[in-house]
Formats: structure tokens, sequence, C-alpha cells
């Protein structure tokens, strides 16, 4: 939502009405106008921060936030669900499996888990996890199409 739009036509229409005065009020209008640019656009964001509060009351789940993209606000739903429970930690681990790597796989991941700060197993747990909860891909000729996750 820009805002600027609305603050350039509130102005346009106190200029409008300075121009049935005289000179002399036509001026003091434009300085107004002028100090109240800066004092409108905050109290626009006030009016969209009490609606999206009003807003909030009134959802079954989840709430609205009003945040600032550069001069511009946006009204933005944040889901109140319950994030995806955390890996248990390692010692809750109860499947063991035995893994046959490469020397050069086995340097590899070693190396991943050190830079990201955590064990061996653990950084396999992790890179299984999302391997197996990602959407599948399917190959067509020489590409390959279907879903990433970030």
């Amino acid at each position: 939502m820009q805002l600027q739009r609305f603050v350039d036509a509130l102005k346009a229409d106190l200029t409008a009405v300075a121009e049935l005065g005289d000179e002399t009020t036509a001026d003091a209008a434009g300085r107004l106008v002028v100090t109240l640019q800066a004092s409108v656009g905050l109290r626009l964001l006030d009016a969209l921060s009490e609606a999206a509060l009003e807003l909030n009351d009134k959802l079954p789940a989840g709430h609205v936030e009003v945040r600032l993209t550069g001069p511009d606000p946006e009204f933005v739903y944040v889901s109140d669900e319950p994030e995806a429970p955390a890996a248990p930690a390692e010692e809750a681990y109860t499947a063991r499996i035995s893994l046959r790597l490469p020397d050069a796989v086995k340097t590899a991941v070693e190396s991943a888990a050190a830079r990201e700060g955590v064990s061996v197993n653990t950084w396999i747990v992790r890179a299984i996890s999302r391997t197996s909860t990602a959407a599948p891909a399917a190959h067509s000729g020489n590409r390959l199409t279907g879903y990433a996750r970030g």
C-alpha cells in the first residue's frame, strides 16, 4: 500500500481550499501543508495499525501485522501454527544404521558438519530429513523439474 498517494491527495485538497482565500492565506496554507506532510504519514500508519488490531480480534487463528517496506506499509498475515518440532537430542535416537561411504564423501560430510558446528550424525539426520520431506522431483529428458526448499 502506497501511503504517499494519500498524503499527496490530502496535500492537493488543502492547496485547493487555500486557493479560495487571498494570497496571504494561500502562502500560510502552503507552509502548513509542508509541515503536516510527515505527520499525516505517521497518522495514517497509526490508523492502519489500529485496523490490524481490530482484524486480529476477529481472526480465529493467527494475526495481522503492519510491516514497513521502505516508506510503504503492508499487511502480513502471520499464522499461529506451531513450528515443526525440533530434531530430538542425539541421545534420543534409537534406530541404528550402518552406512559405508567413500572416503571423499565421508570427508565432505565431516567438513560440512564442522562448518555448521554439529556432529556428523546430526548433520546426516538433518540432511536426510530435509531430503525425505521435500517434494519429489521428476526427470523429463535432460532437465530436472520439481520443487525446492530454501
